[in-house]
């Protein structure tokens, strides 16, 4: 099966075909840093890191640009309230995302441009708009995009120019732009702002608008035409709009797949610090486990929305230990697989299908599920080669979700793994003293010691093959 993607521009899903075979290009947006990520930001991260995980294991080369805005409006703005320097502010910001990005298992990006190391690109791009006469400088020193010189405007969204609201980038008092739609290419510097925030151009100094960085990035990195651009819902319009429109009014062909992934909600609301229902990455993290997360974002399918609820996490806490212990034990019974046997294990059919469905991942994890009945059935009838064969296959389907149990991040629980030997050993040595005291019928030295490991976040179960261990879940989790 080809592998078939919903289509934004065209709103029908595609086959996908890349521009050059075995080769794609994808361009996200990625964070504007004005503030540290909260869960709703990392969506598209998590979304499309899926994606670059099932094209590279479809045996893809991909080239993944997600750009940061360290330069804006509410940069500047969020900087000054804090008394910051607005370059300051921007990279403790960046770092935060970079952090929670990889708490999360994303893998990194081939290439991650800042805007403001892209600014003569820009301008280029500007002066190709205003020499096509698809532009022009107002005497305010700003640059405006001019909606009505590009007749397809508005065909990414299905909108017409006459019922579309007006830019929200409006032209200071006197009105420097010829059409209330018409969108900042670069915008002049404004009495107050810092002198750094400002670059001079032949319009006079001052910063680039934010839809001209993205035009001007995705073609210095992927050319002029590449095959995905990708970002949430909420980019759409006007940001993805005023792309398109741009970079094909300077002649390039730009995207050739749109993909756009559904928003993390609460109350059916987009989580949003404006709304005040913001969940930030290191409070959530504070609380349960990097792959819970991973898990609880990666289990919708990308368009879908994420309703959060109390449930959320509590759900996924619980799925997450059902995948991870069968692995566990299973590596007991008979041996782990190493990275490079799951990576080249065959994936079962009904999987790649769910996929390449437009990466349904509901469906995809259905067949998680079934494999991982079989496994336990296995295990427990003592079918070693069985057991061995779903566990490989187990791991194989959730590495391409970025889910592996067994994957160096994740089997150590995403901590330092130096501590997860130690701990295991400290661990083992206390079972070894029960399993002695009750051997000898010291119940009483026996229950001590479970009762000091639960105490300590431990959980022995007893089996008959032995005491196993296993962290508790964590609790006062909030959803």
């Amino acid at each position: 099966m080809t592998l078939r993607l919903f289509d934004s521009a065209t709103r029908t899903v595609r086959d996908f075909v890349p521009l050059r075979a075995g080769e794609v290009g994808i361009y996200l947006c990625g964070a504007t840093v004005q503030a540290p990520p909260h869960i709703g930001h990392l969506r598209s991260g998590v979304a499309f890191d899926v994606l670059v995980r099932w094209l590279r294991r479809t045996g893809n080369r991909v080239t993944l640009i997600r750009n940061v805005t360290d330069i804006d409006d509410k940069v500047l703005a969020k900087a000054e309230a804090a008394g910051e320097p607005w370059w300051a502010w921007a990279m403790t910001n960046e770092r935060a995302f970079t952090a929670a990005y990889d708490a999360l298992g994303v893998l990194p990006p081939t290439y991650e441009p800042r805007a403001t190391g892209h600014v003569p690109a820009m301008v280029e791009l500007i002066e190709q708009l205003i020499d096509g006469a698809h532009a022009y400088a107002a005497d305010t020193g700003d640059v405006y995009f001019d909606v009505a010189s590009f007749p397809d405007y508005g065909s990414l969204t299905n909108q017409r120019v006459e019922d579309m609201v007006p830019a929200p980038d409006d032209a200071p008092e006197g009105g420097a732009k010829r059409d209330a739609r018409d969108f900042a290419l670069w915008k002049a510097r404004k009495p107050g702002e810092p002198a750094t925030a400002a670059w001079d151009t032949p319009w006079g100094p001052g910063r680039p608008g934010w839809h001209i960085e993205c035009s001007a990035m995705a073609q210095r990195y992927l050319g002029p035409e590449f095959d995905i651009h990708g970002g949430g819902l909420d980019l759409r319009f006007p940001h993805h709009e005023n792309e398109r429109a741009q970079s094909r009014a300077a002649g390039a062909p730009f995207a050739r797949y749109w993909l756009h992934n559904g928003w993390v909600t609460q109350g059916g609301a987009k989580m949003s610090k404006s709304l005040g229902n913001g969940l930030l990455v290191d409070v959530v993290l504070a609380q349960v486990r990097p792959v819970v997360l991973r898990y609880a974002m990666t289990a919708v399918q990308y368009r879908s929305m994420l309703e959060w609820t109390d449930d959320t996490l509590r759900e996924a806490e619980a799925t997450w230990e059902r995948l991870a212990g069968f692995v566990e034990r299973a590596a007991e019974k008979v041996g782990a697989a190493d990275d490079a046997e799951v990576a080249k294990a065959e994936l079962p059919a009904a999987f790649a299908e769910a996929m390449d469905d437009d990466l349904n991942v509901p469906a995809a994890l259905a067949v998680v599920f079934e494999t991982l009945r079989a496994g336990n059935s296995a295990l427990a009838a003592g079918d070693a080669a069985a057991s061995r064969t779903h566990m490989v296959a187990l791991r194989a389907m959730l590495d391409v979700l970025g889910l592996d149990p067994g994957s160096p991040q994740w089997r150590s629980g995403g901590d330092d793994d130096r501590l997860t030997r130690a701990l295991d050993g400290v661990v083992a040595g206390e079972l070894e003293a029960r399993a002695t005291a009750r051997a000898n019928r010291d119940f009483a030295t026996a229950d001590a010691i479970r009762d000091r490991l639960t105490a300590a976040g431990v959980v022995v179960e007893d089996s008959p093959d032995g005491a196993r261990w296993s962290l508790a879940a964590r609790t006062g989790q909030e959803g």
